[in-house]
């Protein structure tokens, strides 16, 4: 068991997760596989691991709670109880002296490993143990629902693991109304005032009727398990940091979907998406950070949200991220005082002109696959933005108002893919820094959901295929595949085979739009966008 350190290196973090990246940019692995077992060599894993993390465990061991070890305990010495209305029991033979059944309140004040099962429709599960003792508590086919309050409270301990058994299932849900809500009182369904650990293969369905789903107000940590969660307002909060490391999370939140909010402590406040996968229904941001949010590995789907990813500082270094947001969907916005003030947009790009506040903010690109489909910005920096690697698609805005890309300060593409498309008011290129060329396709009318965009080298060869998912005017393209200064010309229709809107294609069919050059950007011109000559890179 690790205690959180007072001063969390997220820079470390950021950058392990950074060479990892670097390491397997393109992939889409799911991360970690966590097993518990019992030291009568039962065990039972997740779901959906590999053998590879991300985002090492010894990195994880020492930045955040998170003991593999603690996962592995003595079946022998475990202590089995039965909840059921007014009848609650501990198995004879087992120590009872850590458990006190109270009416249909079950109180656990000791460090151990606990087995519950059965039900209580109008209880409790309590613990309340040493701040030096690691409690673990195995939900075999427990259902626990509470008409006053939370359903089940970690009020104190080192650290609580609440591990599903393979196999089973179980449920908690919380009033709709809390007899107690002071401040410090619990708001969630499953609620610790400790460092919080999921794991098991098993599934647990979590109900928050009054605030929260899931809180922890220190670390949280999910290692495993199948977890569906409805909450009124917050999905799952760790306040320290939260991190997925392997599961499956489903989660529909009346407010943010998955976040960490410590908004206090200096190296907090961050989250860590490193296998597994997450799918979040949101009303407001999908997933989010007061630091730093990190996508290393998995599968995250951001469904639904007002914003999909939102932080100070935003890594996408592998795996796979859909995001769909009603308005910008990576949002690198926050606190932070502003540094220097820039014009908009890249090199020859940004209309809106004027001066913008550059903040310490960033968002970071270094593998993976990332997908946008927003109304409002698509990826937006309100300081930098660099991409180096991986696949970047963003299906931007219809409206002249907001654009495929905003970036306040550089925008630096020195390797991967990048296809940012959407309207012609704000358009964002690659700035003067980039080592890597791109072209800027502006076309003479606005194409329709579904229009295939190619853009074909002087040979005639195809090297980029794009399938339009809404309405769109403008189309920036950014990959290996292009030449500074070589023209290129640009067709509609035709076929093409993609993968998340982009891939390869035939020209059978297509027309001819027009020509660009390559490297060489401005917000007004394009194929079918009148004459003048292209601003260009100096």
């Amino acid at each position: 068991m690790n205690r959180f350190r007072t001063a969390l290196s997220v820079t470390a973090l950021a950058l392990t997760v950074g060479l990892a990246g670097c390491a397997s940019a393109g992939t889409a692995g799911t991360g970690t596989s966590i097993t518990g077992t019992t030291s009568a060599g039962s065990s039972s894993s997740t779901t959906s691991g590999t053998a590879q993390a991300a985002v090492s465990l010894d990195t994880l061991a020492a930045d955040t709670h998170y003991d593999a070890d603690d996962l592995t305990w003595d079946a022998a010495a475990e202590v089995a109880v039965t909840l059921a209305d007014g009848a609650s029991t501990v198995a004879s033979g087992s120590s009872s002296d850590a458990v006190k059944v109270d009416g249909d309140t079950v109180t656990i004040s000791a460090a151990g490993t606990y087995r519950l099962s059965g039900s209580l429709s109008d209880g409790q599960v309590v613990v309340a143990a040493g701040e030096e003792d690691v409690v673990r508590v195995i939900l075999d086919g427990a259902e626990i629902s509470s008409s006053t309050g939370s359903p089940f409270v970690v009020q104190s301990a080192n650290e609580a693991i609440v591990y599903l058994e393979d196999g089973s299932s179980n449920s908690l849900s919380d009033a709709t109304t809390y007899a107690d809500t002071a401040e410090d009182a619990p708001n969630a369904a499953l609620y610790s005032q400790a460092d919080l650990t999921l794991a098991g293969s098993g599934s647990l369905s979590v109900e928050g009727n009054f605030n929260d789903g899931i809180s922890s107000k220190d670390g949280l940590v999910l290692a495993a398990g199948n977890v569906i969660v409805d909450a009124t307002d917050d999905g799952i909060v760790g306040k320290d940091y939260a991190v997925l490391l392997d599961g499956a999370y489903q989660v529909t939140a009346g407010d943010d979907g998955f976040k960490s909010d410590n908004e206090e402590d200096e190296g907090r406040g961050w989250v860590l998406i490193n296998g597994g996968t997450l799918n979040v229904s949101a009303v407001d941001d999908g997933i989010k950070a007061f630091n730093t949010l990190t996508i290393a590995a998995g599968v995250t789907t951001v469904e639904e949200s007002e914003e999909g990813l939102e932080a100070q500082h935003i890594v996408m270094s592998g795996g796979t991220a859909n995001v769909t947001a009603n308005d910008d969907g990576v949002n690198a916005s926050g606190g932070s005082t502003t540094s220097t003030s820039g014009a908009a947009g890249g090199m020859g790009g940004g209309m809106g002109g004027g001066e913008m506040a550059v903040g310490d903010y960033t968002v970071e690109v270094t593998g993976g696959s990332l997908t946008i489909n927003a109304q409002g910005d698509g990826l937006d920096s309100n300081g930098n933005a660099s991409i180096s690697g991986g696949t970047v698609v963003v299906n931007g805005p219809t409206n002249s108002g907001n654009g495929a890309l905003d970036v306040n300060g550089d925008l630096t593409v020195t390797g991967g893919t990048v296809a940012a498309a959407g309207s012609v008011g704000m358009v964002v290129t690659p700035g003067a820094s980039s080592t890597q060329s791109g072209v800027q396709v502006t076309l003479g009318s606005a194409v329709p959901a579904g229009t295939v965009v190619q853009i074909a080298d002087p040979s005639g060869t195809v090297v980029a295929a794009f399938v339009t998912a809404k309405t769109t005017a403008s189309l920036v393209f950014s990959s290996a595949a292009i030449t500074e200064g070589e023209e290129y010309t640009v067709y509609t229709g035709g076929t093409a085979t993609v993968s998340a809107g982009l891939g390869e294609g035939s020209l059978d069919g297509a027309e001819q739009a027009g020509t660009v050059t390559a490297g060489e950007y401005t917000a007004a011109q394009g194929p079918g966008g009148g004459g003048g000559s292209f601003g260009g890179r100096p």
